[in-house]
């Protein structure tokens, strides 16, 4: 298993954690893994709910909190820290303008196509924080999208690419008719965008990683999805079941006790498909429940807080802090393979094992 460079940024381990919202990732599961050598990765999204009077001022507290999430993971850690925002959020700017500041190593960009830079951020300020910029798309055709802008209006292109597939957890870039599309798996996709991306590549003389996320959960499935060409994978639901994870125990053992079969789609109030574990709450809302909402600020741009039968920012955060009867966990599709909790250097390590156990199979 060898490391990959994006851009300067040599990465021994070719894994990336996944940006797990709300507040399931931050600087504890991220910091962990940036010592065992992948990239850590900080959940922006409604991090500023860990600050105790975010109702009152819902954007400075995401600020602050982002803040001393980054500076912790890297109190932490000598190694790759991430962040991950996305983009459909309404302080989206503020939140990239802090990464930058903060001298982040890389900001993953999802939940839109990133074309322009947030008005107070230019690339000489990103350039001299040495953070590399890696949308996340979930088709080659947009990965081209924003690759053909990038280089037509700035010369340059983004450093890496993230391509989720259907069995993502989580909101999902995909219809509810696609998600068991076999033209749409994760294997396809990054055959795809692998052809794609080489363009670029010939373009501007550079080598432009594609990294694999969405329903890679083994060492082997790993192995697999990097010989159609990934120079990386994206896990999520794998880092979960640790102790380092910044999730409650209650919320983790969620997926121990969870079967393959408790993994279902639910329509998000965001208008997308998620992924979820099913509970009684998640039962409730499908059978049409819905729970009275006190909207202290419009956290995401396309949410009509006046019409959705629940926040699901609430219902995220309420079930991270073990409130599982206000909440639910996203999941990827593998996330109740899980078994028990152990600590990030031996999921590492066994990650690692499988893969060799493919490997040398082959």
């Amino acid at each position: 298993m060898n490391g990959f460079n994006i851009g300067d940024l040599h990465v021994d381990l070719p894994i990336i954690q996944g940006g797990m919202g709300v507040c399931i990732s931050l600087s504890g599961l991220a910091s962990a893994v940036a010592n065992q050598g992948g990239i850590g990765v900080i959940s922006a999204v409604g991090i500023g709910m860990t600050e105790p009077n975010y109702r009152k001022n819902f954007r400075q507290s995401n600020k602050i909190a982002l803040q001393k999430q980054i500076r912790r993971a890297k109190s932490l850690s000598t190694g790759i820290i991430g962040v991950n925002i996305m983009m459909a959020v309404s302080d989206f700017d503020d939140l990239f303008e802090i990464a930058v500041q903060e001298k982040i190593d890389l900001i993953i960009l999802g939940a839109g196509l990133f074309l322009k830079l947030p008005e107070n951020v230019t690339f000489d300020m990103i350039d001299q924080a040495g953070t590399k910029i890696v949308p996340k798309v979930s088709s080659a055709k947009a990965a081209r999208l924003i690759f053909d802008y990038w280089l037509s209006h700035y010369g340059r292109t983004p450093d890496a690419v993230v391509v989720e597939g259907p069995l993502a957890g989580g909101h999902l870039g995909f219809k509810a008719s696609e998600l068991t599309n076999p033209n749409f798996s994760i294997e396809k996709l990054i055959i795809d965008t692998v052809a794609e991306i080489s363009k670029f590549e010939q373009l501007t003389g550079k080598e432009i990683p594609v990294i694999a996320g969405g329903g890679i959960y083994t060492g082997a499935e790993m192995y697999n999805i990097m010989q159609l060409g990934a120079k990386a994978v994206k896990m999520g639901s794998r880092f979960v079941t640790t102790h380092e994870c910044d999730a409650s125990i209650d919320f983790k053992n969620m997926y121990i006790n969870a079967t393959e079969n408790d993994t279902l789609i639910i329509q998000s109030p965001v208008g997308l498909p998620g992924r979820v574990i099913r509970s009684a709450f998640v039962d409730e809302i499908m059978a049409g429940s819905t729970k009275p909402i006190t909207c202290p600020w419009k956290c995401l741009k396309t949410c009509d807080f006046k019409k959705v039968p629940y926040c699901i920012a609430e219902a995220l955060f309420n079930a991270a802090q073990g409130n599982l009867d206000q909440g639910f966990a996203f999941s990827g599709a593998k996330g109740p393979l899980a078994t028990k909790i152990i600590s990030v250097e031996e999921t590492i390590n066994a990650i690692k094992s499988e893969y060799e156990l493919a490997e040398n199979s082959k």
